[in-house]
């Protein structure tokens, strides 16, 4: 038998009776790997009936990222009919699904599937008894750029990144050149034709929403070559996760069709700022906000105090999930707005975590932690950012004292007070391989989820960074 779940909203018949309405041709099952992208392939709608939302379809676990050994290589996906869309991207009408990853063999849950992992964190919240939901507001930064080259091997390597905004093309010749480019840094946010990418971001939007993702705003970020930011609304841990899986396809493929690229490595352009994911965060219970105390600082609770206590006891450690890239580390530096440093505050964007004071509302009450980025798996953030807050209320973790001044201004004795996070993704590595006790409570990961994680990201990604010698160091040692 299959893992039981909470029960689906929407039926298996319901989805395949949207479909033949709308015309679907193809079914698309996707599904996301331990790395965080999503995978996919089709099926023929008649291929696709009501069992196989009980059944699952077959695929080959081997070839997926951190996934099977090739002698355990059979999985099943089974779709969840909750996230059925017709994807507007596709000339074909095709309908997308979004699965679960199964073990045909113990017919459970497999798991190393990113989904399982986030569902389990939502489990363990109600069993806690602490609250009975957690709501989710993550704003994923991201480059638009006409071209990203690059090439690396034994005797050669550049990147070379060009951008209709960017301010090196002010001197361009062969073809009319407009200006009207945003400097470094101050690309928040001019109106066109400054703003380049408006009319695109706009449709992006529109995008999103016919695919049933609420989006609030949008616009241009500080980074001057078409850095921007599209603001979903708040939603549970897992359905947010599904739909910034969504976001990220959408994003991708609207800019491709305008001739663009979309990236989200957290520092793609030095000397600017790089792409942040500052997640907003709340806990609820029976209707009512629990981070919400008009008396307290910035109008938290002490759940919420303790709640941010948790987060940046833990911050090292999770930032192996939520900030998961030797180029995450980039932009974990001083200045460009990088939460670097390991406080919170009201209103300081300096801090790790910040307390939003935009409204007096209960309901808006809310942290966000500024120092993920868009590199990392949705699905094991979000989960690893929720056991570390619980953790702190269960352990009632006394966070610092609130800094409200610009940390990068602070007196040498006052910095020196100050801890920072790690500075490479060996580091993170590291504390996550020293501190994970939290992360196992309720089995919400294991210890072979953490041990793969860890394998595959020191051996994919430091180690083979690390081998290879960077253009700088050329200007640096090359007549040494």
């Amino acid at each position: 038998m299959i893992e039981v779940k909470t029960p689906a909203r929407t039926s298996p018949a319901e989805v395949l009776e949207q479909a033949q309405a709308s015309g679907v041709k193809i079914v698309d099952l996707r599904f996301c790997d331990l790395i965080g992208s999503w995978q996919h392939f089709s099926v023929p709608l008649p291929a696709l009936d009501e069992g196989s939302f009980v059944d699952g379809l077959g695929f080959d676990g081997s070839s997926i990222r951190g996934f099977q050994p090739i002698h355990q290589s059979d999985m099943l996906l089974v779709p969840d009919p909750d996230t059925a869309f017709v994807d507007p991207l596709l000339e074909v009408p095709t309908l997308s699904l979004t699965c679960d990853v199964v073990d045909p063999v113990s017919g459970q849950r497999y798991s190393r599937d990113p989904r399982f992992v986030a569902d389990k964190a939502e489990s363990y919240l109600v069993r806690s008894g602490i609250a009975d939901v957690s709501y989710w507001g993550p704003e994923a930064e991201f480059y638009l750029l006409d071209s990203i080259r690059f090439d690396q091997n034994a005797h050669s390597g550049y990147y070379f990144l060009d951008s209709r905004e960017g301010i090196w093309n002010s001197g361009a010749d062969g073809t009319p050149n407009l200006a009207n480019r945003p400097r470094p840094k101050e690309g928040y946010f001019p109106v066109p034709p400054s703003d380049k990418f408006q009319d695109v971001r706009s449709e992006m939007v529109l995008k999103l929403m016919e695919v049933g993702i609420e989006v609030e705003v949008h616009h241009h970020e500080v980074g001057g070559p078409g850095q921007a930011e599209i603001d979903l609304r708040f939603q549970t841990l897992k359905r947010m996760a599904d739909g910034l899986m969504v976001y990220k396809y959408v994003i991708r493929n609207v800019a491709r069709r305008h001739g663009l690229v979309a990236t989200f490595m957290p520092k793609p352009i030095f000397g600017d700022n790089g792409s942040g994911m500052h997640v907003h965060q709340s806990l609820w219970k029976d209707g009512t906000n629990l981070f919400f105390d008009e008396n307290g600082y910035g109008m938290i609770s002490e759940t919420a105090r303790w709640y941010i206590g948790g987060l940046l006891r833990h911050a090292p450690a999770l930032l192996a999930f939520c900030a998961p890239t030797t180029n995450s580390y980039r932009r974990l530096v001083p200045g460009f707005e990088a939460p670097i440093n390991l406080v919170y505050s009201q209103r300081n964007r300096s801090a790790c975590v910040r307390i939003p004071v935009y409204s007096t509302d209960p309901r808006s009450k809310r942290i966000e932690f500024r120092t993920p980025d868009p590199s990392c798996n949705p699905y094991l953030a979000f989960a690893a950012i929720l056991m570390a807050g619980l953790d702190g209320i269960q352990n009632r973790i006394e966070p610092p004292e609130p800094i409200d001044l610009d940390l990068y201004e602070l007196e040498p004795e006052q910095k020196a007070r100050v801890r920072s996070v790690p500075g490479s993704l060996g580091e993170v590595l590291e504390a996550l391989r020293q501190d994970h006790e939290f992360l196992l409570r309720g089995e919400v990961f294991t210890p072979d989820l953490i041990e793969t994680w860890i394998d595959y990201k020191w051996t994919r990604e430091v180690e083979v960074v690390a081998l290879r010698p960077h253009p700088w160091e050329f200007y640096l040692y090359h007549d040494v």
